[in-house]
């Protein structure tokens, strides 16, 4: 699996869990119609349609990516599991435009802390997707499970990722 925080390393395997970032419908990875993200070439996980216009952090967790596009944010979790939360399909083409972002490389952050918000509107005129996938890179460290036993999600209420003990 890629690895965007190469040198980090992981801590004891805690047992946290990572929740929805977003409120809307859970989807499976396999079902993103993006085969990067459908072929787990960056990761398990899981992906969310939703219709906010903002992204919490899913867990506590330092903030180690702000994509220069503003569309994506790494995380990595008290357990070391790499985090990336990717906001829409294809969007690295709008070079930020539509993004902001609240938090910076290094700052710490708790479940439920706004991320970045985006203007939902003037990216989908554009014609982009916005299925948000939200996948652990280094998730072959790990033994994890996906909660998808239910359609809708609420933010920072609902599990979506669990790490079990190896």
């Amino acid at each position: 699996m890629l690895s965007f925080f190469k040198g980090k390393k992981k801590n004891s395997q805690q047992s946290i869990g990572l929740f929805a970032p977003v409120d809307g419908q859970i989807i499976n990875l396999s079902e993103v119609p993006d085969q990067v993200f459908a072929r787990k070439m960056m990761g398990e996980g899981v992906a969310f349609d939703f219709s906010g216009d903002s992204i919490v952090s899913p867990c506590d967790a330092k903030v180690m990516l702000v994509a220069h596009t503003l569309h994506a944010v790494g995380l990595i979790a008290e357990n070391g599991a790499e985090i990336l939360i990717h906001v829409g399909l294809d969007t690295t083409e709008l070079n930020g435009k539509g993004f902001e972002v609240f938090v910076s490389e290094g700052q710490r952050v708790m479940k439920g802390e706004k991320l970045l918000s985006f203007n939902r509107k003037s990216i989908e005129e554009y014609g982009y997707n916005l299925i948000t996938p939200m996948v652990i890179t280094n998730s072959g460290e790990f033994n994890l499970e996906v909660i998808s036993d239910f359609e809708t999600v609420e933010k920072t209420v609902s599990p979506v990722v669990k790490f079990k003990d190896k």
